[in-house]
């Protein structure tokens, strides 16, 4: 009989909440302290679990890693960076000089940038494949020594058949990793469909608030945690003590944001996909979505990022971000506010993300206001 008061026997909304919590002692904190110290006394040899230095660890990060581990359904608490880009680094680390790499052809501009600096540097071949092509997928896995998947992709929403390209990357020998940013993990747990490694950029939907810069992932074996924290270590890609925190008050209301920017982002889809002065939406929850089936049988919830054309070209998008009020014009995301941008404007972007979409991060205000800021602005844009 498992036990009741196991995080696998409790709902995701009640491991953000309960998970990473000091042991409960009377006049013990209910809350984990932030020790703020470089370095700790050692008159000897370190041993096993005595902390030494804080570039290799401190006790400050393990509620997070505990948590995040936790609701990811990890064996072993997770392993938090400096960036969301410094653990998708560590990733990396695990393909040799002269290896291949099999990653979406739409995914996090930086993610796609890195992954050319290794092609250049260290002669690793980088295939970039349609992530929603499964046979395009499997076809290009032969001799790969890593698989590197975005479900739903940053920004063109692109659903995978996760647990068929595990389980083909398993059979084959190749190591896995999935970055859960968009969906976090209470929208899908892709250690559970067969991944290696789970990546995540803290900053986004899990610290939640736009005020901090932090990446984490966690892995199915102790061996790989091990090459990720000692990847952390060499390269110093380690956080604040206090941004570690920050992100640890945030991840207590994951459950409350997503449920209702997911709320907020599928009714702004239905209204959009009608809207005259739009010409796509792409949202998994539209019936008409090439992700929808996917994301219905492979998620629980189809997450708050919205793609946008609207009419005008890149000139009409432009136009559409200089006209909303409320709407914030910023990059990043899945922070509580609602914010937008044309991503072709960086030039990193991929060449197949069209020139005009928006990449919208639906936050958590009153759903009628942000609908009324939107459409004015698509409104006052088309003239």
């Amino acid at each position: 009989m498992s036990d009741p008061h196991s995080p696998d026997a409790l709902a995701p909304a009640t491991v953000a909440v309960s998970a990473g919590r000091p042991e409960r002692a009377q006049g013990a904190p209910v809350n984990p302290p932030i020790v703020l110290s470089s370095t700790y006394v050692s008159e000897g040899v370190q041993q096993p679990g005595e902390l030494l230095y804080t570039r290799m660890d401190t006790e400050t990060w393990h509620p997070f890693e505990e948590a995040l581990a936790a609701l990811e359904g990890a064996p072993e608490p997770g392993v938090v960076f400096g960036s969301g880009m410094a653990a998708i680094a560590a990733v990396f680390s695990f393909v040799p000089a002269g290896g291949k790499v099999v990653l979406p052809r739409h995914a996090y501009q930086v993610t796609l940038g890195f992954a050319d600096d290794l092609a250049a540097r260290a002669g690793v071949d980088v295939v970039r494949v349609d992530v929603a092509d499964t046979d395009q997928v499997l076809d290009a896995l032969d001799g790969a020594s890593l698989l590197l998947v975005e479900s739903p992709t940053n920004p063109m929403l692109e659903v995978a058949d996760l647990p068929v390209l595990l389980a083909a990357a398993r059979e084959r020998g190749v190591l896995s990793a999935v970055d859960n940013t968009f969906a976090t993990p209470l929208g899908q747990r892709p250690l559970d469909h067969g991944a290696d490694v789970v990546v995540h950029s803290v900053t986004k939907y899990l610290a939640g608030h736009s005020d901090v810069v932090l990446g984490a992932a966690v892995a199915r074996t102790p061996e790989l945690v091990a090459a990720l924290r000692a990847y952390r270590t060499l390269h110093g890609s380690i956080p604040g003590p206090f941004e570690v925190w920050l992100a640890l008050r945030g991840l207590r209301t994951l459950a409350l944001r997503v449920e209702r920017a997911q709320a907020n982002a599928a009714e702004l889809a239905r209204r959009l996909a009608d809207h005259p002065d739009v010409v796509e939406v792409r949202h998994p929850s539209l019936p008409t979505d090439p992700g929808h089936e996917r994301a219905t049988r492979l998620m629980t919830g189809y997450g708050s990022i919205l793609g946008v054309r609207p009419r005008g070209g890149a000139a009409g998008a432009d136009s559409v971000v200089g006209a909303v009020r409320l709407w914030v014009p910023a990059t990043s995301l899945g922070g509580v506010e609602s914010s937008l941008e044309r991503r072709r404007r960086f030039a990193t972007e991929s060449l197949t993300v069209p020139e005009d979409l928006l990449r919208l991060s639906v936050g958590i205000e009153d759903v009628e206001d942000l609908w009324r800021d939107l459409d004015r602005a698509l409104r006052t844009s088309a003239g």
